[in-house]
Parts: C-alpha cells; structure tokens; sequence
C-alpha cells in the first residue's frame, strides 16, 4: 500500500491534468462526445492506444459520422469483431443523429449519472456497464463510477479489494465490485477515477484515456 501511495504522490498532477482534460472534452460539441462513445465501443479486447487511432482515421475520412458498416470495419482491424463493432458504430449513430444533426448529451444526465449509466447499458448496442462507465469518465462523469476491466480487476485482487478476478461480469457482481472498490478508494483517500488511470498507467507505464 505505501508503493501505490508513493506512485499515486509522483502521477497525482498528471492525473488530475488528465480528468481535467476530459472535463473539457463534455464542452465540446456533440460529434466530439459521440466519438469518445465510438471509442469505448471499440476497446472491448483491444488496445486503447489502436483504437483511438482508428476512430481519429474515420473522423479524417468522413466515416464515423457519415459511414456505413462495410466501409467502416475495414479500419478497425485493430478492434475484434470488426464487423459487429462497425454495426455497433452505426446503430448508436442512428440514436443520436436527428435531422442530420447529433444530440448525445440530451441523454446525459450530469445530476444523475447512475441513471445515465443505465439508459446507456440498455439502449446502446455493444455497451455494457465497464464501457459506459469508461464514456462517463471520458467526458467528465466518472468520478464515481468503476471501470472494471482486466487492469482493475488485477490490481484489486493484488490489494485483496476481491478475491479472484471474475471471469465475466452480471450485473449484481459488477455493481458488488464497484462498491467495494469505493470502499477502498475511501481507505486510502484515492478518488476513483483518479485511481483508475492511477492503475492504468501502473500497468501501462503511461496515462491515456
């Protein structure tokens, strides 16, 4: 604990930088927030780092906001399941544009996350509760919110936060999980989002998103 404590004082600033950033990304306009939701969409089993690349290269083509399935997957090669994944793309394009125009953040509830979590889990294809909370956060609203991927979840079983790493997620069990990590986080005076790039970079060796 007084290793992580110690790494936490080194990357604090660059931490708090970096959520300040995604902040920032909320105040952008609708394409810009849809796009960070294309992301989590593709993360899933795949590089971050590749898959930012990838949404970048689609906003370059004119593909993310305009494209179809077929002409979207071929620059996914770095996701798996390409082919759903572009499909997933296109769905949550058809829920947010209206009238050729984007609209995500009429459906975020910045007074009630939680919720907002829910409405996305259930109506957006290819979100699950780790990839809307991943969203959440990188748009400003993950400060309560656990990300529970395979990072996390090792990290947590290292600390005796769980007991062994599940191998998929119901969700009781992440909603179990996620509240014994603010416990945690509460313990050794961590915010949890800060603590999951905290875990990230750890792991990594650079904080990214």
């Amino acid at each position: 604990m007084k290793n992580l404590s110690a790494y936490y004082r080194k990357n604090k600033k660059l931490i708090k930088n970096r959520l300040k950033d995604f902040e920032n990304s909320y105040k952008k306009d609708d394409k810009h927030v849809f796009s960070e939701l294309c992301f989590c969409i593709l993360t899933p089993q795949a590089e971050a780092v590749e898959c930012d690349k990838a949404i970048k290269e689609l906003k370059n083509k004119g593909l993310l906001f305009n494209g179809s399935p077929k002409a979207i997957s071929p620059y996914l090669k770095a996701a798996r399941f390409l082919n759903k994944k572009s499909e997933f793309i296109v769905n949550a394009r058809r829920l947010f544009k209206k009238n050729g125009c984007f609209s995500i953040k009429d459906y975020i509830d910045q007074k009630d996350i939680f919720k907002t979590r829910e409405w996305l889990v259930e109506n957006v294809k290819g979100i699950g509760y780790k990839e809307a909370s991943h969203f959440l956060r990188n748009i400003g609203f993950g400060k309560d919110l656990a990300i529970l991927d395979v990072h996390i979840l090792k990290n947590l079983k290292n600390y005796g936060v769980i007991n062994e790493i599940p191998k998929s997620l119901t969700k009781k069990e992440y909603l179990d999980i996620e509240n014994k990590l603010g416990k945690f986080c509460k313990k050794i005076n961590i915010p949890m989002d800060e603590l999951d790039l905290l875990f990230w970079s750890k792991e990594t060796g650079f904080i990214y998103k």
